[in-house]
């Protein structure tokens, strides 16, 4: 699976060859890497690459990703090519939110349901990943127009789970 990256304002690529815990990828066309990748706590990623232990934090904000790898600090914004997103609903006009799994994983918990009103920050559903929960929010307050997520469901990177529109007048 491809990604596009920007980091710090910077646009890249990943291929994601094989999955944690023996992970394998492509930076930028760049040969094929292995890296051993455990999550001893949430939002905490231990990771082993090239006979390096890095210990990685991952924050979610609504806009990117916050990564911290020995010190730095690093905004990373993910965008799956082969999915629909609000900044290109936006740049064709649309006005809807679209909540997208971050990684492979498996959905827990649904906590709404298609036509239920909604708050930004208002949870939409939980999707576990590498033994990690995730809370999906929504960044903006609407009406769930679609939900395709379903408990016990596995979904992949970018797939999109729910989708919020316009609140109704």
């Amino acid at each position: 699976m491809k990604l596009n990256l920007k980091v710090n304002g910077k646009p890249g690529e990943i291929e994601i060859l094989a999955p944690a815990p023996a992970c394998r990828f492509r930076i930028n066309d760049a040969p094929e890497r292995p890296a051993d990748v455990t999550m001893p706590e949430p939002g905490l990623y231990s990771i082993l690459l090239d006979g390096h232990s890095y210990d990685v934090q991952v924050e979610r904000s609504p806009q990117h990703l916050i990564v911290v790898v020995r010190g730095h600090r690093f905004e990373v914004e993910v965008h799956d090519p082969r999915r629909w997103s609000r900044q290109s609903a936006r740049r064709e006009g649309g006005d809807v939110e679209t909540i997208a799994a971050p990684m492979p994983g498996k959905v827990v918990r649904v906590l709404v349901a298609t036509g239920d009103a909604v708050e930004a920050g208002q949870g939409i559903l939980v999707v576990e990943a590498m033994k990690m929960q995730n809370e999906m929010k929504a960044t903006r307050a609407g009406r769930v127009i679609s939900l395709t997520a379903r408990e016990g469901a596995t979904v992949t990177a970018g797939e999109v789970l729910a989708t919020i529109g316009q609140p109704a007048l």
